[in-house]
Order: structure tokens, then sequence, then C-alpha cells
């Protein structure tokens, strides 16, 4: 029997790029979350990618060419239409997951940790 060949791991920003393709794939095909994006927030994808790739680079890859607050960016959102603990438990799940299937290694593991507190975090200042 093969063993099938390793996954990749988020280590590289062509790594976090087809991750973030990978996951918003996922999220704009769900019918919860994809009026979030496309209605309430109505971002548009082509400018939306390579601002989420820059974010993710930032916090695995120590770069430093994310400089929004990504707070803020949320609070109108909320404030526009309230975020649930449903969509978050779907975001955070379609991001485990698409992690798993795709991924694997150190930053693999530590952008689940991250996306878990940043859901955790966000869901508790948006909602107190």
């Amino acid at each position: 029997m093969m063993d099938s060949p390793a996954k990749p791991d988020m280590d590289s920003p062509e790594q976090i790029r087809l991750f973030v393709e990978h996951f918003y794939e996922q999220l704009l095909a769900d019918k919860q979350l994809a009026p979030l994006f496309i209605d309430v927030a109505a971002i548009d994808i082509r400018e939306h990618f390579p601002r989420i790739q820059a974010y993710w680079e930032k916090l695995l890859l120590g770069r430093d060419d994310y400089h929004r607050h990504t707070m803020n960016i949320h609070r109108v959102l909320n404030d526009k239409q309230q975020l649930t603990h449903e969509d978050f438990t779907r975001w955070l799940q379609y991001f485990h997951d698409t992690a798993d299937r795709y991924f694997q290694g150190p930053k693999t593991e530590r952008a689940k940790l991250i996306a878990s507190r940043i859901a955790a975090n966000m869901e508790k200042s948006l909602n107190s």
C-alpha cells in the first residue's frame, strides 16, 4: 500500500493564497454565510482575497502588509446584520475543514488555533 503524498503546510504566500481560495469557495457556497459577504458586506472578491491573504501572511509568516483594523470592519458588518453564534460556528468549521482537507503542518495547526481565538474573541466582543 502506497502512502499518500504529504499535504503542504500554510508556510508560504502561495499556500496561504490557495487556502484563502479554497476557504472562500466554501463560504460563498453556504446559504447562510454567503449573503453576509455578498449582500451585507458587499465585498468585491477580487479586492477581498489579497487583503485576507495579507492578513494571514501577517499572522503566520510575520509579514507586515496588512494594516486594517479587523474588529472595526466587523463591527460595521455586525451593525448592518448581527452576526450570530451559528455564523461564527459555521465560519470556524469551514476554516478547520478547509485547513485539514488541503494542508498539514505546524503553520496549519497555528492557523486553526488563531482562527478559533479570532472567532471566540470577535463573537464575545460584537455580542456583548
